[in-house]
């Protein structure tokens, strides 16, 4: 059987990973020399705490598993188990925290809340004053500028993989074809589009209008923090915005506690992870009205640095890069990613949104089984 993958972001790349294993041969097409959207410009979070249950919870433990068996054979991912700390301040944050650990599914996640101390023992980077911390232990991360890289060398070792860059696809050519702007048809068994944030020109030909929407984030990284952040860190806000912890008690942090004026504005949240060379990827805000800023704004960094600095009890290292991504997210958010079949053999698989990084090891594999691959 030969697949044709079009786009080599995550997902993408994830569908080749899938068919190649199966046996089965891989002409990936990309139109850039590399991926150069959301699935680099991201945390490389393997994020389960805060995905909705169900589902969504389902395929993050899936794709979990799945990142940990391909993170063993291919180093390069920089596959890391290290759980996440979200440190909570006040009685209206932690009855948050304390209704996350009294989800049913919350052994599934690894949540256990722990004292000040507990946390500090597990990320002693974490100096700053807080009362508590959610922990997951089931959150991982890998390296995101490096894991579709890393993907596409062991997948060009197999003998079975073609990777063909600097080509833009055009048009769906009849049945299991497509054609790029050279001129030149690739013809396969199956066509799987993975476009990302790319919305407009083919897709819109050939699937019409479709229940994805763009967002777009602003996100920093830093020198060498000097020491190692064990895990992944959230602040209370990321309660705001994962669905996993809505609650009442969630209903009564919003309106007892008002977020921070520039977090609201710009929809904000902490994440932070370190990266294999010790510097800090932290973010970040969410815009969602068209048409997009072209720019960067400081505010939010701002506000960013003092929500950290607060926790690791020390100023920040140096920023040495600042950027915007954007990415594409299901209209229908309880809807882990939208799959459609375009032509026959055609299918179109966008919008996990921010659970592209985390949940494309599943997605793929889902793909694969539905279309009998």
């Amino acid at each position: 059987m030969k697949v044709i993958v079009v786009g080599a972001g995550v997902v993408g790349t994830m569908h080749a990973w899938h068919a190649v294993e199966r046996g089965h041969e891989v002409v990936h097409i990309e139109r850039e020399a590399e991926a150069r959207g959301a699935s680099l410009r991201n945390f490389g979070q393997i994020w389960v705490s805060g995905r909705a249950g169900g589902e969504e919870l389902d395929t993050a433990l899936r794709a979990r598993e799945l990142w940990e068996g391909i993170g063993a054979r291919v180093p390069g991912l920089g596959f890391r188990a290290i759980g996440s700390l979200t440190p909570v301040r006040g009685a209206l944050e932690l009855a948050v925290a304390e209704a996350a650990v009294a989800r049913p599914d919350a052994a599934a996640r690894g949540y256990k809340l722990l004292t000040a101390d507990e946390a500090r023992a597990i990320n002693p980077a974490l100096r700053g004053a807080f009362e508590a911390a959610l922990w997951c232990e089931r959150d991982a991360a890998v390296e995101p500028r490096l894991a579709q890289l890393a993907l596409r060398e062991a997948l060009l070792a197999t003998g079975r993989y073609t990777f063909l860059p600097n080509r833009e696809v055009r048009d769906v050519v009849g049945e299991n074809a497509v054609r790029d702007d050279r001129g030149q048809t690739h013809t396969g068994d199956a066509v799987v589009l993975c476009t990302g944030a790319w919305l407009s020109g083919l897709v819109r030909e050939v699937a019409g209008e479709i229940p994805v929407r763009r967002v777009r984030l602003q996100m920093m990284q830093t020198a060498p923090l000097g020491e190692p952040l064990t895990t992944s860190v959230a602040d209370a806000d990321s309660f705001r915005y994962y669905p996993a912890y809505a609650s009442p008690a969630l209903d009564a942090l919003n309106e007892g506690q008002a977020q921070d004026p520039t977090a609201a504005t710009h929809k904000m949240q902490l994440l932070m992870v370190q990266r294999l060379d010790g510097g800090l990827t932290i973010g970040d805000t969410h815009e969602y009205e068209h048409p997009f800023a072209f720019d960067t704004l400081e505010d939010p960094y701002e506000h960013l640095t003092r929500v950290v600095e607060s926790f690791l009890g020390r100023p920040l290292p140096k920023i040495r890069r600042r950027w915007a991504g954007v990415y594409a997210q299901c209209v229908d958010t309880s809807r882990v990613v939208h799959r459609q079949r375009v032509r026959d053999g055609v299918w179109l698989v966008t919008g996990p949104g921010g659970r592209g990084m985390t949940c494309s090891p599943a997605i793929a594999e889902t793909t694969a089984n539905e279309l009998g691959w």
